[in-house]
């Protein structure tokens, strides 16, 4: 890509006279720099250049006050680095290194700093936006948030070093080693990964089930027992030392996206440690309470875990830097404890002498709960799949599971779950019914999307199994897809359902308040954000005819089809993230003032910095649906 070209399409240059992209591409040094070299470091001071990515991929990262190096962005082919310094001769607020061979244009900074004279949107641009403002914000305002928390958490678990919960000893393995002699060690030892050792090194590399299965499973024409084990590993892995910290690792793993850790002390392998390790020791009070849902036998005693559910939340509010994973665990919680209710209700209709009907059924999850995002008080969203029973056996059928609904429904109340205003559940018989019934309902709320079946349609279509035969919701979905493919038209109504919501800031940055009503003075953090984001990308998943749980999830695959970028997913999800964080550290408080949970918040209550990581989520999630009303051609 020419830097000329480059210029022209990319802001704030592309308004500029060809005289001076002439000078531009006369001053500009072209450098090469081979994979994983450090172009500058965090607090280096600066180089005198504004640098612009050619070929090649580099990592933006930050060390947080552990001393954790962590990536928080990417710069592509024609995307710049290191801005800030050459208009504020400040220090580096990142570090810049190659992912892989790159080649970057190196603009001088005197060059720059004269043509801003002329043209100061240019040092306006990169003093402002050089790091994403929601992203930068949302990570200083939890980490004084996880300080504070530090001293509330009895036993809090993440202070565990890693040579407390490390694996030890090691499997090892010399290069040398055949891949079916590896998979025969990891299967027989029980293990994930497998460190791959040669003579005189403390590690060579690593392999791990998934580089079984993609480099060897997954090709054709590979020989088990001649493929090495230096063939297939990963070199020179990463590590960390055994006095590391729990939180410091899991930032660490999260960051480069691996799952399996060696651990050194002096050099020398002393353990290893997974993610799967991290998250047992992180989860110990959310593990106590799923086993006292699992236990419990009557509702009263579900009703009593469920009162703890903000006591765990607190804790994970402080022991996590991610609140998607958060809200995963909550609804991990939530789930166990409607299904032990679901089977407490079972139970009690068999001794008093009521069979359920020899069929197939599944009892089914929507809204937050299917896309596992709930918080505290979640209301209920479910309802109940059949399989294609003969019309003579629909009186049995509704002789048990019509009264056995009624009884599910109140007993789901009594330990904690409201009853959904809009009648989305299992007693309302719209609700529940055979598959071949709930295809022919989504093909009519499809094909004729009236209000009221685009309202029901955006609650419907988070739905997962809860109980029961899942195949019957994996067909249910199948047929959901094969009815978008037909009448695309139906996201045009979707979106338009959405349209009737507009981003709580006005003139000048002032947040838009309720007039009246109980919720005077306040915003939503969901219907006037994050709802935003979650039905936006739910848009275009559906779409692409493609299936994924979490929001985060479904912007992972949208990246992977090349519908976002990188940059764009990760501002979305920090945005997203920062909504979470804010709504549930407002509902713990509500809660423990014994009051119910609640997304509307008084903006002007939160602290300046608060403020304004609010207002660049709510920009984010605006930009999103302006973004997705264009795409979809939506006046």
């Amino acid at each position: 890509m020419g830097l000329i070209k480059t210029l022209r399409e990319t802001e704030p240059f592309s308004q500029l006279p060809d005289e001076i992209f002439v000078a531009f591409n006369q001053a500009a040094i072209l450098r090469e720099y081979p994979p994983h070299t450090l172009i500058f470091k965090q607090q280096d001071p600066p180089t005198g250049y504004l640098y612009l990515v050619k070929e090649g991929l580099v990592e933006i990262v930050v060390l947080t006050p552990g001393g954790v190096e962590m990536v928080v962005d990417y710069r592509q082919a024609g995307a710049f680095f290191g801005g800030t310094p050459v208009f504020t001769n400040q220090p580096y607020t990142a570090g810049a290194r190659t992912v892989q061979a790159t080649a970057c244009y190196l603009i001088p900074q005197a060059l720059l700093t004269e043509t801003a004279k002329a043209y100061p949107h240019i040092s306006e641009h990169f003093t402002k936006t050089i790091l994403s403002r929601v992203r930068s914000l949302y990570s200083e305002l939890i980490e004084d948030d996880s300080k504070r928390r530090l001293t509330q958490i009895e036993a809090y678990p993440f202070k565990k070093r890693l040579s407390e919960i490390m694996t030890t000893p090691v499997e090892t393995c010399p290069p040398s080693t055949c891949v079916r002699e590896v998979a025969l060690r990891m299967t027989e030892k029980r293990v994930g990964a497998i460190l791959v050792r040669q003579e005189g090194e403390p590690v060579t590399g690593i392999i791990t089930k998934q580089d079984l299965v993609s480099k060897v499973l997954a090709r054709a024409q590979v020989a088990c027992d001649s493929v090495t084990a230096g063939e297939i590993m990963t070199a020179a892995p990463l590590t960390l030392p055994a006095d590391a910290f729990m939180f410091e690792a899991t930032a660490f793993m999260m960051s480069h996206r691996i799952k399996h850790l060696p651990v050194l002390d002096q050099g020398e392998i002393v353990g290893m440690v997974s993610m799967r390790d991290l998250m047992r020791f992180r989860s110990q009070k959310a593990m106590l309470l799923v086993g006292q849902v699992k236990q419990a036998k009557t509702l009263a005693e579900l009703a009593e875990a469920r009162g703890k559910m903000v006591v765990i939340a607190k804790a994970l509010q402080g022991e996590t830097r991610s609140h998607f994973e958060t809200m995963e665990i909550l609804s991990y919680i939530h789930h166990c404890l409607q299904r032990r209710c679901f089977e407490l209700v079972m139970e009690e209709m068999k001794q008093e002498g009521l069979s359920p009907p020899e069929i197939r059924f599944c009892l089914i999850i929507m809204g937050s709960g299917g896309r596992k995002e709930m918080l505290l008080e979640p209301d209920q969203d479910n309802g109940l799949i059949f399989e294609n029973y003969p019309d003579s056996q629909t009186a049995e059928v509704e002789t048990f599971f019509a009264p056995f609904s009624e009884r599910l429904v109140q007993a789901l109340a009594r330990i904690g779950y409201p009853l959904c205003h809009g009648k989305v559940m299992v007693n309302n018989p719209l609700w529940r019914g055979r598959l071949q019934e709930w295809q022919t309902r989504i093909g009519q709320w499809i094909s004729a999307p009236q209000p009221i079946r685009v309202m029901y349609s955006t609650i419907f279509l988070d739905f997962m199994p809860l109980v029961g035969d899942p195949v019957l919701c994996q067909e249910l979905r199948q047929s959901l897809h094969r009815e978008v493919r037909r009448n695309p038209i139906f996201l045009y109504y979707l979106l338009r359902n959405d349209l009737n919501l507009r981003s709580p800031l006005g003139l000048l940055g002032r947040f838009v308040v309720e007039k009246g009503g109980v919720d005077k003075g306040k915003l939503s953090l969901k219907e006037a954000g994050s709802i935003f984001i979650v039905d936006c990308v739910r848009i275009f998943l559906l779409e692409a005819g493609i299936d994924a749980t979490t929001t985060v999830e479904r912007l992972e695959q949208l990246v992977k089809l090349n519908v976002f970028d990188q940059e764009t997913a990760d501002h979305l999800k920090a945005a997203l993230e920062a909504f979470t964080f804010l709504r549930l550290r407002h509902e713990i408080a509500l809660v423990e003032q014994g009051q119910s949970a609640s997304p509307y918040i008084d903006p002007y209550a939160l602290s300046k910095n608060e403020q304004d990581l609010l207002r660049e989520a709510f920009r984010v999630a605006a930009k999103l649906q302006n973004a997705t009303k264009r795409h979809f051609n939506v006046g």
